[in-house]
């Protein structure tokens, strides 16, 4: 019997000794020491910005890169949990523990009530769907009186961890943020190399193929919608700490946007590409903020250029160039 497509490609990279279990290790290893001192030569603030946004486009891969799904409102995730764990946080007085669990709750409820509705459609009509609701939630939070309006909600506490280590100091802070940003990461590597991520790659690549399977494709769809805005919004919750405040930034289109270029930029459906991609993203908004409006023009460029000469985004390609190159 001749093994699938994709079993047969990954027997053959095992065979040329291109990824292997041993290398992967390795390499996740290495990344996760790089994390731990990575604090110490650069600001603590903008690396956890990064990883923020780096598991909030990893969450959004889930749904683009390896679903098919793609959603122009993935920001109604990221700041309605962030303004969820703010008040939960600043107005109720609760631990930041529970304000991060309340915002990522609540993102994953509000999947499941978008994604119920939005998978019953494909394609632009899918995304407009998604488009619809993000700008319902966004008009929601500039109306309610104790979101602070286009001033967003500020002063909101770290708290303490557990009730004894005081996050207020940025190197604590900037550790609690990578543990969250690891376990994030860990569960969207193990969602897309389980039997739930292989059939979602199925769903993407042949839709009526995996119907007439027996596989419940709408179910599977609204699992990974689920899973990814849950994780979107534990980015938006953990981003309202590291900031101290919510703004409507992060509940507006532009964000829903940006994901899709900090995706595309590292890398569609792959597991590091995103990460990679907020990195650029988040560093040129940083780093050329005196350049003004011209930033958005640099943006827009450099992404230009990927789309034009790395079609697969920058990790993509060095993917296909270690396969046509082993070594």
């Amino acid at each position: 019997m001749t093994s699938p497509p994709g079993i047969q490609e990954a027997r053959a990279a095992a065979r040329l000794g291109i990824i292997t279990p041993g290398r992967k290790r390795v390499f996740f290893a290495a990344m996760a020491l790089l994390g731990l001192a990575l604090p110490y030569v650069v600001y603590p603030v903008f690396l956890m910005n990064v990883l923020c946004m780096a598991l909030f486009a990893s969450a959004f891969n889930l749904l683009l890169g390896y679903t098919g799904l793609l959603s122009f409102g993935h920001a109604a995730f990221l700041g309605s949990a962030a303004y969820v764990t703010g008040a939960v946080v600043k107005y109720w007085g609760l631990p930041t523990e529970l304000g991060l669990l309340a915002g990522t709750a609540f993102a994953t409820v509000l999947g499941l009530v978008i994604g119920s509705l939005a998978i019953r459609r494909a394609g632009i009509y899918f995304a407009m769907i998604t488009l619809g609701f993000a700008q319902m939630i966004y008009f929601l939070v500039v109306q309610l009186p104790w979101s602070g309006g286009e001033d967003g909600l500020q002063g909101v506490p770290r708290g303490k961890l557990l009730g004894l280590v005081s996050l207020e100091g940025n190197f604590r802070m900037y550790f609690f943020v990578y543990a969250i940003f690891l376990l994030g990461f860990y569960v969207i590597y193990r969602t897309i190399h389980s039997p739930f991520g292989h059939v979602l790659r199925a769903i993407r690549e042949n839709e009526p193929r995996a119907l007439s399977l027996g596989y419940d494709v709408d179910r599977y769809k609204l699992v990974a919608f689920v899973i990814s805005a849950g994780l979107a919004g534990l980015a938006g919750s953990t981003k309202a700490l590291v900031l101290q405040f919510a703004s409507l930034a992060d509940v507006h289109w532009h964000r829903s946007g940006e994901v899709i270029l900090m995706t595309l930029l590292g890398g569609m459906g792959t597991v590091m590409g995103p990460s990679v991609g907020a990195l650029l993203v988040v560093a040129m908004d940083n780093y050329l903020a005196g350049l003004g409006d011209w930033v958005t023009v640099i943006v827009g460029s450099v992404f230009v250029v990927t789309v034009l000469a790395f079609r697969r985004g920058i990790v993509g390609e060095i993917l296909r160039l270690a396969r046509n190159f082993p070594f």
